[in-house]
């Protein structure tokens, strides 16, 4: 009776081992068979799929130009299924393994691009945008004359946008609470560092507050006088004359 169990035993063994073979992609498929079948997951979307197998290819030390694909395969598969922290790694490493490389100045956009769209506010966190713009500026001086300068001049223009309303919100939370000299302060730090920025009739504004709230009647002229020449059609020019004619 005992053998008889041994040998039933034995055979479900040898079942489940085969069933566990046939359910995941095989290791020791040809490099490049294993690259076509990431091309046909990441063709239909399985983006986790398509890494699944582009990874093994790495694994397996392939010719050059293979290795190359597969690598920025896994990139694009992360990013297009937007695992943007595990896409900005994969295009860093991409420009490292292969800085001449062709696809190289794609790598480094599509890497800025994973940290821009991280960017989730202007009151959390501004790392992501910090990142992004660096990126994009790197972008600039290695690639003049690139077809995605255009692209990345915009997201530069974004990403400082961003910082700027990111100060100026800080400095508002500054006057709210009362610090109205940290406040001046950091509308004066934001008029600095982004001269290029739209909607500086708002730091004006609450500059020449502040100001007024520490009876420097010197800024508080100045800003708001700058804000009625520059922004004459600003929503906060009503307020902004009746603050000058009071205090005139």
């Amino acid at each position: 009776m005992k053998p008889i169990r041994y040998s039933l035993l034995a055979f479900l063994a040898i079942l489940l081992l085969l069933q566990g073979c046939a359910s995941t992609p095989k290791g020791d498929l040809p490099p490049q068979e294993l690259y076509s079948k990431g091309e046909t997951a990441f063709q239909k979307s399985r983006y986790e799929q398509a890494v699944e197998y582009w990874k093994k290819v790495r694994e397996a030390f392939p010719e050059p130009e293979l290795a190359a694909k597969a690598e920025i395969g896994i990139a694009n598969a992360y990013f297009l299924n937007a695992d943007y922290i595990e896409a900005g790694a994969a295009y860093d490493e991409f420009r490292k393994l292969h800085p001449a490389h062709e696809l190289a100045q794609f790598a480094l956009y599509r890497q800025g691009l994973a940290s821009f769209n991280l960017i989730t506010g202007i009151d959390t966190d501004q790392t992501p945008t910090r990142n992004a713009l660096g990126l994009f500026e790197n972008f600039i001086r290695q690639y003049p004359k690139s077809q995605y300068v255009s692209k990345v001049q915009e997201k530069i223009t974004a990403c400082r946008g961003n910082l700027a309303k990111y100060e100026i919100y800080v400095g508002r939370f500054y006057y709210k609470t009362d610090y109205y000299l940290a406040a001046i302060k950091r509308f004066e730090k934001v008029l600095v560092d982004f001269p290029d920025y739209t909607g500086h009739d708002e730091t004006l504004f609450y500059l020449g507050k502040s100001a007024l709230e520490v009876k420097d009647r010197d800024k508080m002229t100045s800003a708001f006088t700058r804000l009625i020449r520059e922004y004459p059609s600003s929503k906060y020019i009503g307020d902004t004359r009746k603050y000058l004619a009071d205090k005139l």
